[in-house]
């Protein structure tokens, strides 16, 4: 090979580096800049996204996000991706992944189309219903026998907006009172300013088997809903959720997504070792063999009517 066509091989190879380094665009473009990507974490969402005794985020999120960042530093070909954990709140967290204050959101957020037109989901990492908690005592184990009583939802959540929405169209005559995270709503309910809680099933799960006295609570049989949990992305980066989708397919085809299902799901869990004893859902079980970042409740399981009525207003 002449000087001259190994000169030119090269310059080839170097204008092809070039080209795939400014190819780069949006959230990709910044971690390889800035070295860094700042997930989105909760202080109480157990057992997704959590601050243990050690004042350390963890969780089944967490761990999920984490497989992304993974694939994502091998992506870019970085032999390091610094890691910074910022926490988030139910209302705050959409606001803060659309200004670009995190990358990734990793808690227990509901993807619906609402949502979507703000922020993009990752495919589905967990399918709940929406519930509600109360003491054994009270005697309530549907909507209907919290007529006149006062209900607590957390800010920001989906929950708020439908119990707000079938309070009035059922003339329920209730007083909503909300909390600032979801151990706020707990605590609200415990000490009987509010007579139940609405919440996520699992979560509610979570903080009954956190309790002190957990036989004292009952959750209720009846489902008024059916949401699927993504992890958020800002919208529009189409390379990015590309990596991020090809991070998790990866991860629902391998062994590890029930190691870590078992982990936090059906095992003792710091700090306390509860165990919620929460058996993999079929709804689950479908959408990790055929992944999906679908808003649609009725792609996931048969929707309550509860829930059919609140989304036509």
């Amino acid at each position: 090979m002449t000087l001259t066509r190994l000169f030119a091989l090269l310059s080839i190879a170097c204008c092809a580096a070039t080209a795939s380094a400014q190819e780069l665009t949006g959230t990709l473009a910044k971690i390889k800049r800035t070295g860094q990507i700042t997930l989105g974490v909760r202080d109480g969402s157990v057992p997704f996204s959590y601050l243990d005794d050690k004042q350390q985020y963890q969780g089944y999120s967490v761990d999920l996000c984490m497989k992304i960042v993974v694939h994502v530093q091998k992506q870019l070909g970085m032999t390091d991706v610094k890691v910074v954990m910022n926490p988030v709140t139910s209302a705050n967290r959409i606001p803060l992944m659309a200004n670009g204050t995190i990358d990734l959101e990793c808690g227990s957020t509901t993807n619906n189309a609402e949502r979507q037109k703000q922020v993009a989901f990752a495919p589905t990492m967990f399918v709940i219903a929406n519930r509600l908690l109360a003491k054994k005592s009270s005697n309530i184990k549907s909507l209907a026998d919290m007529k006149g009583k006062t209900l607590v939802a957390t800010a920001g959540t989906t929950t708020l907006k439908q119990m707000t929405i079938l309070n009035n169209e059922q003339k329920l005559g209730m007083n909503i009172v909300v909390g600032k995270d979801h151990p706020e709503s707990f605590l609200m309910m415990e000490t009987g300013r509010a007579a139940a809680e609405a919440n996520d099933d699992i979560l509610l799960a979570a903080q009954v088997a956190s309790a002190r006295n957990p036989s004292e609570f009952q959750i209720t049989a009846e489902a008024l809903s059916v949401e699927p949990y993504g992890i958020m992305l800002r919208r529009e980066d189409v390379s990015f959720k590309q990596a991020v989708d090809a991070a998790l397919a990866r991860l629902y085809q391998s062994d590890d997504i029930q190691r870590i299902y078992n982990k936090w799901f059906m095992s003792p869990i710091p700090p306390k070792g509860i165990n919620l004893n929460f058996p993999m859902p079929p709804q689950l079980k479908a959408v990790l063999a055929k992944p999906t970042d679908s808003p649609d409740p009725a792609a996931y399981a048969a929707v309550p009517p509860a829930q059919k009525a609140a989304t036509k207003k």
